[in-house]
């Protein structure tokens, strides 16, 4: 299964100095962030709900390689929070999410996120 998340997610450093501006400012940063991700698994996995643990591979596409790679990918968290929003998975807990993998490349920014079943 998988889902795309066009354009680019803030990364650690936009949501650190987000909390810094203010804390409503981080959380106004991570609730459109989660937005996001919640509508984008609405539109590619519409009425999947998944009951077994899972890994979780991303892709993540920047325009360039201005960001550091641990940057870009800190983005996951707020993934798998819209994961569990959207239903889409129960919890985001060791029960749950059994591993994940990063990649990375240039090209039009987005993130591919593919799921699989694991037992």
């Amino acid at each position: 299964m998988t889902f795309t998340v066009f354009g680019k997610l803030p990364g650690l450093n936009e949501y650190t100095n987000a909390n810094r501006g203010n804390r409503f400012q981080g959380a106004k940063l991570k609730k459109s962030a989660e937005s996001e991700v919640i509508w984008s698994i609405k539109r590619d996995l519409p009425n999947v709900h998944i009951k077994v643990p899972v890994f979780v591979d991303f892709r993540w596409i920047e325009a360039n390689k201005k960001r550091d790679l641990d940057n870009i990918a800190s983005a996951k968290k707020f993934i798998f929070d819209g994961m569990v929003k959207a239903e889409l998975i129960p919890n985001d807990n060791w029960q749950w999410v059994r591993g994940f993998e990063d990649h990375f490349e240039v090209g039009e920014p987005r993130v591919i996120v593919t799921i699989r079943e694991v037992e």
